[in-house]
């Protein structure tokens, strides 16, 4: 009887293991998002997931009004812009721009053309991270 019942333990651990397993087909395909943060406690997580830091780069840039950043493409990386001041466009090509304003995210997938534009009258600032990223099928 007791190795019934642990027999039974693990049959049914083993299946909720693979029950609530991701399963890449069901995994949506990521999409440019653009985030108003609100943040009432001062406390502003961003994207939540484990880290996959490996290859991740970051910077910071100052646009003036009426600037943008040129027409590019991360490749294989997909990328997130922290807006920290004033008001722009996320330009995606073939697709409509993305108006934002601080305090904001800002997320490209992989192998999109994009530009960003200053479309306010006064600087804004923004630190961009680009990392590796995942194909999905």
């Amino acid at each position: 009887m007791k190795r019934l019942v642990l027999v039974t333990s693990i049959l049914i651990g083993l299946f909720l293991v693979v029950a609530l397993s991701p399963v890449s087909s069901q995994t949506a395909k990521p999409r440019p998002l653009t985030l108003a943060l609100q943040c009432p406690g001062g406390d502003c997580p961003l994207l939540k997931g484990a880290p996959q830091t490996a290859g991740m780069r970051s910077g910071y840039v100052r646009l003036k009004p009426g600037e943008t950043v040129g027409w590019h493409t991360t490749a294989h990386n997909e990328e997130s812009l922290v807006i920290l001041t004033g008001h722009g466009e996320a330009r995606l090509e073939g697709q409509h721009a993305r108006p934002f304003s601080a305090p904001a995210l800002v997320y490209t997938p992989p192998a999109t053309k994009h530009n960003v534009a200053n479309t306010g009258n006064e600087i804004l600032e923004y630190v961009y991270v680009v990392a590796p990223a995942q194909t999905l099928q």
